[in-house]
């Protein structure tokens, strides 16, 4: 008999998705350890988030005439926002310490590569397992906003699928980040100085308009700042200029395919190179 193939040689077309599902399976198992606190989070946040910004902060605003100004009330404007922000918030936040558990404290990345699983099988599959939470985490998020009143249900339904093509690029980009590291204190890193500034200065909770112009060109190079635009452009269609952009959908949505791509090829060459090597 022959030997197997080296599954670092075989191209992307040509490998089965078989090995793919199998880790998708065992992401599925290990999170009946953890459903309850999966769904703790994912309807306790938004409703901790909406109450604080959007109705607290929101009647302050809303009462200095920012209605007016925003077009729609601010809990409104903010739960568009928030929707993307968390989407990637839990994209950053999957591709980091779970992928850093699998390759340094756990290594049961390495223990996989001894099966049929290879690198781009194992971005892969937990990539299918990231869809699944990532749309279930959404779908609670867009319930809350439902239940406080910011947002239309079908408008929110829609708004989920630019939230989730906005985790999902984050969470290709920051596996490929995670998979180059030797400590997490680039992770705790990246997290301060990369994805809590995106989280307060992207549009999520006032338009950047709002900021020098010099800071606007930088929030509109930024990712989130794109994931936000776009499902704030899908979950609230009402709204125009100057609260949300004139750029184009199809520009945003172009920005957010290519992240995923380029993290998604990016990913598997640090993990094919962390774990044969």
């Amino acid at each position: 008999m022959g030997a197997a193939p080296d599954v670092r040689t075989v191209p992307i077309g040509a490998a089965t998705t078989r090995p793919a599902l199998r880790v998708m399976a065992g992401e599925a198992i290990a999170f009946r350890r953890n459903w309850r606190g999966f769904l703790m989070s994912s309807f306790g946040n938004p409703v901790a988030f909406l109450a604080a910004m959007g109705v607290g902060l929101g009647t302050l605003v809303d009462r200095g005439g920012g209605t007016a100004t925003l077009e729609v009330d601010y809990v409104a404007f903010v739960a568009a926002g928030l929707l993307a922000a968390s989407a990637m918030q839990n994209g950053f936040g999957d591709g980091a310490w779970p992928v850093m558990a699998g390759l340094k404290w756990r290594r049961n990345f390495e223990a996989m590569m001894a099966t049929p699983v290879g690198p781009r099988d194992l971005f892969v599959g937990r990539l299918l397992w990231a869809t699944v939470t990532f749309a279930g985490n959404l779908l609670a998020f867009g319930l809350v906003a439902i239940l406080f009143g910011a947002l239309d249900a079908g408008p929110v339904l829609l708004g989920i699928l630019p939230a989730l093509l906005t985790g999902l690029a984050f969470q290709a980009l920051s596996t490929a980040y995670t998979a180059g590291l030797k400590a997490d204190t680039g992770l705790t890193n990246a997290y301060r100085f990369g994805i809590m500034p995106l989280f307060l200065f992207s549009g999520t909770f006032f338009p950047i308009t709002q900021l020098p112009t010099a800071l606007q060109w930088v929030a509109v190079a930024t990712p989130l700042y794109h994931g936000v635009e776009l499902t704030r452009k899908v979950a609230l269609p009402e709204l125009g200029p100057p609260v949300v952009s004139t750029i184009p959908v199809w520009v945003h949505v172009a920005y957010l395919v290519a992240m995923f791509a380029g993290g998604a090829w990016w990913a598997v060459r640090r993990l094919d190179r962390r774990l044969y090597t």
